[in-house]
């Protein structure tokens, strides 16, 4: 009987969260960069600081565009962005990160009035210049699918491996979202189908709350989910990116528990 490669979990939040992340047995935190406001000097000098004194490893980072900068659109300035980016990239180096996640809904949603193909084109240029920032690093940047209710481009799986293929640089991949895939309905079927073009993992469950946490109707199939990934030959880190049920640290502890036992 072949042993299955050891998982690595980690947990999404700001880096103050992180001592509690650490007691809760996570293997490392997926730190947010939006609360680090790194476009404030001050603020860009005590994360440098942070990142360097953390409880446990800065594995990835995610929550990476603050509000107001846009990348699709007639509002994109790509100047601000490529300077803000910079900072990011000092960042993950610092941290020693190897993901970074390109969610960030808001700067990339097509305005009333642009075409798909337009603004595919301005998403793809915006992933090219940050391909190139990071690259000579160990940190892969990772197109997170998005639900309809949170974006309009890129809503599956299938669709971000797609954009990452089109682009075809060695710094960008996709990113499976569990939450994100239930409520788009989309097929376990598909992570095994991407060929390895899916760098990292986010997990949630019912509600999108803490995995093992699923009402038995409606429970994230996560026998299934695991066993896909398994086929895909997967070995990268999965974080929760979730609510929780209960208090915090005990939900955390019971997370990691059920998801290391359903991995196993």
């Amino acid at each position: 009987m072949t042993s299955c490669p050891k998982a690595v979990f980690g947990w999404c939040g700001p880096l103050d969260r992180a001592p509690d992340f650490h007691a809760a047995g996570a293997d490392y935190i997926e730190a947010q960069l939006v609360p680090m406001q790194l476009e404030n000097d001050a603020r860009f000098a005590e994360a440098k600081e942070r990142v360097r004194d953390l409880p446990l490893p800065a594995l990835a980072m995610s929550y990476l565009f603050p509000h107001e900068l846009r990348v699709v659109g007639e509002q994109v300035d790509e100047a601000r962005n490529r300077r803000y980016f910079e900072r990011v990239v000092d960042i993950l180096a610092l941290a020693g990160s190897r993901i970074v996640v390109f969610g960030s809904g808001w700067t990339r949603n097509i305005p009333e009035g642009w075409t798909r193909a337009r603004a595919e084109a301005q998403f793809l240029h915006t992933l090219d210049w940050c391909a190139d920032m990071l690259q000579g690093t160990d940190t892969t940047l990772v197109i997170e699918p998005l639900n309809r209710k949170e974006s309009n481009l890129c809503n599956s799986v299938s669709d971000g491996v797609r954009l990452a293929r089109q682009l075809n640089r060695p710094e960008v991949r996709g990113l499976a979202d569990f939450y994100h895939m239930d409520e788009e309905h989309e097929p376990l079927q598909t992570l095994r189908e991407q060929d390895g073009w899916i760098a990292h993992i986010h997990l949630a469950d019912t509600g999108r709350l803490n995995p093992g946490t699923g009402s038995s109707d409606t429970a994230y199939d996560y026998p299934a989910f695991f066993s896909h990934l398994k086929a895909a030959g997967y070995t990268g880190l999965m974080s929760c990116e979730c609510g929780m049920q209960g208090e915090p640290l005990q939900a955390m502890r019971h997370s990691f528990q059920f998801l290391r036992q359903q991995w196993a």
